[in-house]
């Protein structure tokens, strides 16, 4: 059964046959007994006093937040972790009641006005900004304490206050009106790395830093530290917490951590054949012939291409499934479109169906191909799907 995940961009299908109105070019699906397999496996992992928190921010890295969210939260996640406020009000208004952590900056009047009017909890990760949120909320009158999420730098330099200055931030967030202090954290730089030094080091700086606190008689409700990468990595690091991404989404951080827990990827790609021709020896193929046949062989023009999240960097690098075949890409990819050599497949008509990402029979072709190919990361793979390809949630 299909169901489809509405796209922010598409707006004009609802009442149309779905399912007949995307097969006719591209589609992303998002196969969630896969996602509820992998969130269940991350939790059998996890100890029962460490809760889990799912990323999905940026769409749920492609996969469509909304279906995203209501299955992680019913499969056994108890938090939500987004990027910025929009992306919080997006899953508020959809009406998902989870605490939500914005792990992104938050300074603006506006961004204060809409954390608390939303229930959103922001992260602070300085003295001057958590003064920015206490004199903004005196000043509109809140009758209650805003959660927020205390962000320490151990070694990653981007938000949040040094580590060793911890003590005094907090004891400064704990004496403000209108906030209450819900977690403290910081996050890890290296926890995919084969070599586990900075990450020990930024485990141990994490450390002392709650030390400090706890010395000055404050007890954190709750502190988190583990990405995908260390949570799969070291049991040390869960904490109270840990924030997942990429292992949730079916995907392994690093190769070393492939053997720690079973997970499925929940993300396909796929298209239609739009045309199937013969070219002749010597013919180019697509903008600036980077591709002259050297035989006579068989094309098809698929519809999708780099507008979609398809690279134009893996013209002629990459393959895609038909049949349960994999065959060539030829020729530069363009902005819809690209071509593929099916010379193998002589009976392959137009709409037949392409995968470009996921499995067809026995083969698969997943992000960490298409990363690896590119000298990039999967995260990257997975959050350039644009949203005229429409999500389709497979049940």
């Amino acid at each position: 059964m299909l169901r489809h995940e509405q796209s922010p961009s598409i707006t004009d299908y609802q009442q149309c046959d779905t399912y007949a109105w995307f097969s006719q070019r591209a589609w992303v699906e998002v196969d969630l007994a896969a996602l509820s397999h992998n969130v269940q496996q991350l939790r059998r992992f996890l100890s029962a006093r460490t809760q889990l928190m799912v990323v999905v921010k940026a769409d749920a890295y492609g996969h469509g937040v909304v279906i995203v969210a209501q299955t992680v939260l019913k499969s056994g996640a108890s938090w939500l972790g987004v990027a910025t406020v929009p992306e919080g009000i997006q899953l508020r208004e959809a009406g998902i009641k989870a605490p939500i952590l914005i792990l992104g900056a938050t300074y603006t009047l506006e961004q204060i006005h809409a954390l608390a009017h939303w229930k959103l909890q922001p992260t602070l990760s300085s003295p001057k900004q958590a003064l920015i949120f206490s004199n903004t909320l005196e000043a509109i009158n809140c009758d209650s304490h805003l959660p927020v999420h205390i962000k320490l730098d151990t070694g990653m330099s981007r938000l949040g206050t040094d580590w060793q200055q911890a003590g005094e931030f907090v004891q400064l967030v704990q004496r403000l009106p209108h906030l209450k202090i819900a977690s403290i954290y910081s996050h890890l730089a290296t926890a995919d790395s084969l070599d586990p030094t900075v990450m020990n080091e930024q485990h141990t700086r994490f450390e002392s830093a709650i030390a400090q606190i706890k010395a000055m008689g404050i007890e954190p409700p709750y502190l988190h530290l583990a990405n995908s990468a260390a949570t799969l990595a070291d049991k040390r690091l869960h904490y109270d917490m840990v924030r997942v991404g990429l292992a949730v989404y079916g995907l392994y951080p690093a190769l070393h951590l492939r053997e720690r827990i079973d997970l499925k990827p929940v993300l396909q790609v796929k298209a239609r054949v739009t045309q199937v021709k013969n070219i002749a020896q010597g013919t180019g193929v697509s903008y600036g012939h980077q591709f002259v046949a050297e035989q006579e062989l068989r094309l098809a023009v698929v519809g999708i291409g780099y507008a979609d999240g398809v690279p134009r960097n893996l013209s002629q690098k990459m393959q895609a499934i038909i049949r349960g075949v994999r065959v060539p890409q030829i020729g530069t990819i363009t902005m819809d479109q690209l071509m593929l050599d099916v010379s193998a497949l002589p009976s392959l008509q137009e709409g037949e169906v392409v995968t470009l990402l996921g499995q067809q029979g026995d083969e698969n072709i997943y992000a960490e191909d298409w990363a690896t190919q590119l000298n990039t990361i999967s995260w990257e793979i997975l959050c350039g799907f644009k949203h005229r390809l429409p999500r389709v949630a497979v049940i």
